[in-house]
């Protein structure tokens, strides 16, 4: 029997996520688009760290249509978690996983001749019709045929049997950051849906924007988008505080707090972690955190990073270490153990924008938010 460590819910160190503000970014998607445009709910990645399962069926009664994975293995945890909404995996697939797909009722992407012929020969031997998308290139340059090749894969997969094609989709390189280029990815998939009308085989589903294309760009939403980052409440284009939509703002979702562990005073010249990266000028105060990279407190906020005791901003100061970190707070400042701490987020009148850290050390949200361990359990707030 295969054991493996649940995650405490009484750890001291925890992910607070405020389902009603999943649903307010949702709302955020569907005030930017027309009344008749599908939502597929980008949850890959444990739905961008804030847990798949509760995060999917939250959307799903909030109205959401789709849920968009990357990989098999997030779809069937979906299946076997009881969600039976339609589920496409968006990333390439391997032949030997399309049973898979056909035995869960999973959509797959196709993105050659050969891999269509090869779901078609699954399908056939298993009785079972294959859901398909198909997947354009038209600058991403990561999976998918090319724009100008894709008449003839087009045309392949439609002549095949046990095959529907539901959808097909391409992927925004540089949405938040260059209009010219997103436009022209819009006309390259814009004349592969004009043969496939022309050839009266446009598919029900036709979807290109995320979430910056969503935000920005409305000729790209045809007729269903993939929001990804906004759903969890932050804004593609990187600023703070997450833009106004028609008097609604995106939220944040995810506070990561901890609470005090340890305290003690130090003399000055004191080294403070690995390697004594900080030292300590002065008498101060010195308390422990259990947290550290190992729960997704990335190791480059080592003595960047700041930390909120009591309605107080204080410096992280040291290295990072896998498991916990060590905040200055003066020889004036106050803390007991026990006492919450906030890494991001919110708490009470305090907040640390997760944008700010990213600053910091030259990252973006999407991967803090992924980073963010296992080990650290997601408290769900309503």
């Amino acid at each position: 029997m295969q054991l493996h460590i649940e995650t405490y819910q009484n750890r001291p160190t925890r992910a607070e996520i405020s389902l009603g503000r999943i649903r307010s970014n949702l709302e955020v998607v569907r005030s930017l688009i027309g009344p008749d445009v599908k939502i597929m709910a980008m949850v890959k990645s444990n739905a961008y760290g804030h847990g798949i399962k509760v995060i999917s069926e939250t959307l799903l009664e909030a109205g959401a249509h789709y849920l968009g994975v990357a990989y098999l293995e997030e779809a069937i945890y979906l299946r076997k978690s009881g969600i039976n909404a339609p589920v496409l995996v968006c990333g390439a697939i391997n032949i030997d996983q399309i049973e898979d797909f056909l035995m869960n009722d999973i959509e797959i992407t196709s993105s050659s001749i050969d891999k269509s012929e090869a779901i078609s020969s699954a399908a056939k031997r298993l009785g079972k019709t294959a859901k398909v998308h198909l997947k354009i290139d038209t600058g991403m340059e990561r999976i998918g045929v090319h724009w100008y090749n894709a008449e003839r894969f087009i045309e392949r997969t439609l002549e095949l049997p046990h095959i529907i094609v539901k959808g097909i989709f391409s992927h925004l390189a540089k949405a938040e950051s260059d209009n010219e280029f997103t436009k022209t990815q819009i006309g390259r998939f814009e004349r592969v849906a004009d043969f496939m009308e022309r050839k009266n085989s446009l598919p029900e589903l036709v979807h290109l924007a995320n979430s910056a294309a969503i935000i920005g760009i409305p000729d790209s939403h045809f007729n269903m988008v993939r929001p990804g980052i906004m759903l969890y409440g932050y804004n593609p284009f990187g600023y703070d505080p997450g833009g106004d939509f028609g008097g609604r703002k995106l939220l944040p979702a995810m506070t990561l707090k901890t609470k005090v562990s340890y305290f003690k005073v130090c003399p000055p010249g004191t080294g403070i972690s690995y390697n004594h990266s900080y030292v300590t000028k002065s008498q101060t105060r010195i308390v422990t955190l259990p947290l550290g990279y190992g729960d997704g407190y990335n190791r480059l906020l080592s003595n960047r990073g700041e930390a909120v005791i009591r309605g107080k901003s204080y410096p992280v100061v040291g290295t990072v270490c896998m498991d916990q970190i060590m905040v200055d707070i003066g020889i004036n400042g106050t803390a007991y153990n026990g006492d919450d701490v906030l890494l991001f987020g919110e708490m009470n009148s305090s907040r640390i924008s997760l944008e700010s850290l990213c600053d910091k050390i030259g990252t973006i949200t999407y991967e803090f938010l992924c980073n963010i361990s296992l080990r650290v359990p997601r408290i769900y707030r309503d």
